[in-house]
């Protein structure tokens, strides 16, 4: 039976179908069809394997701007065994129903598409980047793209709820995106009416019609607003994914200062939360919450008593600097020690809307960053506040154990996470 096993993920292809005229734009970019899921688990099983068939292609592709399917299943031969897994009745109970199964019908609905389709909701934020066709024409700083060079592409961000006109069809399209690239995600409930979503589109303009913009689908968050006492809401990110051919982009990183920048906007948002994060997302967090406190004059100010020390430009919306001796600086003129003056720290936490334990560590982070880790009296200031959340936030735990070994747990937690700080740090120094 193994020789008729097949990998779901490799077998699984997927497809971001841009018209005819839309693809002459590409001049040179990625190519982005025929790329594969990295998760088919909560479809096909555990194992990840379809059984009954030898070279088995699952081709799903998708219409670029509304996500349009359309699904073929293509196979060199197949076991007459009833135990054979049908793979499309499979599938079928993950995408809406409205699929097509031919071709032609599918490609029309792409160019209609393309000429007709518009993101729905509030546009929140947008960017430019350089086409990639651009690149023999050496580096040009992001700050002086013109938008309406073919050698721009732009990018925009879309709020919307249950109650944008047509999200909801849209939404159960691209919901599967959830299934395929991150590892426990699951669908939401629609019932649930408070949702919120942040789409992020690519847009094109088209050679034949110059003011014509085409929107290909690049990637979305959800995000869900829980009581905040006594009459604000925290705002929680649930589920978050780019697609693979616009990954290692940049893209994650605009998406998430939308979010971040729409939060700081609103009055009745305390805080931005995140639920159980990937390492890449936490990765992601951190390097862009570390920038924008790192350009944010007078937080830095403040907190060292000097400029500041990204010279990334604004970001998130606050403040700008230039870079100055990071990583040798004394700690001891500001508010951030260590140890940190905790109620000037709380006041710029809830400023900044940023949830408890994500800002305790972008100090610790900061602190490292900007020490002296040859002064034993400040190494020995910075371990000690470190210790003191380690112990808060895993107290059942060591409080379990034996001084000596409570000491030993502490300080092999803190060797990983300043092993770890070190590498996010290196990502934005």
């Amino acid at each position: 039976m193994a020789d008729w096993a097949v990998d779901s993920n490799e077998a699984v292809t997927l497809s971001l179908v841009r018209s005819t005229e839309d693809k002459k734009s590409l001049s040179g970019d990625e190519n982005y069809e025929q790329f594969h899921p990295t998760f088919t688990y909560p479809i096909y099983g555990e194992d990840e394997k379809i059984y009954g068939y030898k070279d088995l292609v699952i081709d799903l592709r998708f219409a670029s701007g509304s996500l349009a399917q359309y699904l073929s299943v293509k196979y060199l031969e197949k076991l007459p065994a009833s135990t054979v897994d049908d793979v499309e009745k499979i599938l079928k109970e993950f995408i809406p129903e409205d699929y097509y199964t031919d071709e032609a019908e599918f490609l029309k609905r792409v160019e209609d598409d393309a000429t007709s389709y518009k993101p729905s909701g509030q546009l929140v934020h947008s960017y430019l980047r350089p086409s990639p066709s651009s690149k023999g024409k050496g580096k040009i700083s992001t700050q002086l793209l013109d938008a309406s060079s073919e050698d721009t592409i732009e990018y925009e961000v879309y709020r919307t709820t249950w109650e944008t006109p047509g999200f909801r069809e849209l939404h159960r399209r691209m919901q599967l995106f959830i299934l395929l690239y991150i590892e426990g995600g699951s669908y939401i409930n629609e019932e649930e009416d408070i949702w919120e979503f942040m789409v992020l589109y690519e847009k094109r303009k088209r050679k034949d019609t110059p003011d014509v913009a085409t929107y290909h689908f690049m990637g979305y968050t959800s995000l869900y607003p829980f009581y905040c006492y006594p009459e604000k809401v925290r705002l929680r990110l649930s589920q978050f994914v780019i697609l693979s051919p616009y990954q290692r982009g940049g893209h994650g990183s605009e998406l998430y200062r939308a979010v971040y920048n729409y939060v700081l906007s609103q009055p009745n948002i305390a805080e931005l939360t995140v639920e159980d994060p990937a390492e890449a997302f936490e990765d992601l967090r951190d390097k862009n919450d570390l920038i924008m406190l790192l350009s944010h004059e007078q937080f830095m100010q403040e907190a060292f008593g000097d400029a500041p020390s990204y010279g990334g430009g604004r970001v998130g919306g606050v403040g700008k600097g230039k870079r100055s001796g990071a990583g040798t600086a004394s700690t001891q003129r500001g508010k951030m020690g260590p140890p940190v003056d905790k109620p000037w720290a709380e006041k710029w936490r809830k400023d900044l809307k940023i949830a408890g334990r994500q800002f305790q560590r972008l100090v610790e982070m900061l602190i490292l960053y900007k020490m002296d880790i040859a002064d034993p009296k400040a190494m020995r200031a910075y371990r000690i506040q470190v210790k003191e959340r380690l112990y808060r936030f895993n107290f059942e735990i060591l409080a379990q154990l034996d001084k000596e070994e409570r000491h030993e747990k502490l300080e092999e937690t803190f060797q990983r996470v300043k092993e770890d700080y070190d590498r996010i740090l290196a990502m934005v120094r």
